[in-house]
């Protein structure tokens, strides 16, 4: 008869978003141990049921699965290089939660297989106070057999995992494209907040406004990452034309205004850009095509001449 594992899963790293994925473990009833650099910060965790064990090869080998959430990769890696954490890889499923690069990602990886284990790379889309719900989105990259004996335990820290494919690298790479959209975003707030500042609104009431056009925003981004992926920039949605005064307007107000002007400078170039190209009468989305090598803007039939560098 098969023994059972001593614990369901194995948490490494107790930062914020590591300590919130225990404590959801603990409450769907998973039997965990646990393994810090500092094991102070296990202590409310143990009195709650959960182990914690001395060294992390002794935490890899107590459970079938260890989730790994330290704070990027050169910690995950520096754990599971450490004394004789690779002996104890062998059979094991790996699934990293942590931040990396690609490259990070794939080494990783083969050195978790060239141990025996069998490895998922994850991405976390919310913070510690988002996890555990319905729709919090997990990206997840890997095995789709991995990623289907993991999905159990996947949702119970995220209700909404997504397993975005085999390339272990797919994930992370999700992970910036996401995040250059959030980080991007982020400063398009930030100018609004000082042009509202400088122009005496209340910058509560912006945030409000901000928060009640995410919804339709989000819907007009997906729609236009359909436009990108179909290579078809025939007006759908939004002119690239009427675009460019609007981003002018904002540059030369914010320059009356005396602000910081790095960004609409920057949108107000890439639509000159695209205005040189003869871009004027395609979709917004055909913006895209400044941003990509110049070779690519002529490989598309019927889409104006090429942008001068």
């Amino acid at each position: 008869m098969e023994t059972r594992p001593l614990n369901d899963v194995t948490v490494i790293g107790l930062g914020p978003m590591g300590l919130a994925l225990a404590d959801l473990m603990l409450k769907s009833g998973k039997r965990i141990n646990l393994w810090n650099r500092s094991a102070a910060k296990a202590q409310a965790l143990l009195a709650r049921g959960a182990t914690l064990a001395g060294t992390p090869s002794q935490a890899i080998a107590s459970s079938p699965v260890t989730l790994i959430c330290v704070y990027d990769y050169q910690a995950a890696d520096a754990i599971l290089h450490a004394d004789d954490v690779p002996a104890a890889l062998n059979g094991k499923l790996i699934i990293n939660l942590g931040t990396g690069g690609p490259e990070e990602v794939k080494r990783l990886a083969a050195h978790v297989h060239d141990c025996g284990a069998r490895y998922l790379d994850g991405a976390i889309q919310a913070a510690p106070s988002q996890m555990g719900t319905d729709d919090t989105p997990l990206l997840v990259s890997g095995p789709a057999s991995c990623f289907a004996q993991a999905l159990p335990l996947l949702r119970i820290l995220a209700g909404n995992p997504i397993h975005l494919g085999e390339k272990i690298e797919d994930a992370a790479c999700m992970d910036l494209a996401t995040l250059s959209h959030v980080y991007g975003a982020y400063a398009g707030f930030l100018h609004g907040a000082r042009v509202a500042e400088a122009s005496g609104i209340d910058v509560a009431t912006y945030g409000r406004l901000v928060n009640s056009m995410a919804s339709s925003f989000g819907a007009f981004f997906e729609h236009q990452a359909g436009v990108i992926a179909a290579a078809d920039f025939s007006i759908s949605e939004s002119p690239l034309r009427i675009s460019v005064p609007a981003v002018r307007r904002i540059l030369t107000e914010s320059q009356r205004l005396g602000l910081n002007t790095d960004l609409p400078a920057l949108m107000d170039r890439w639509l000159r850009l695209a205005q040189t190209a003869g871009m004027m009468d395609e979709e917004l989305a055909a913006l895209i095509r400044v941003l990509r090598p110049q070779e690519h803007l002529s490989s598309v039939p019927g889409r104006g001449p090429a942008i001068p560098a």
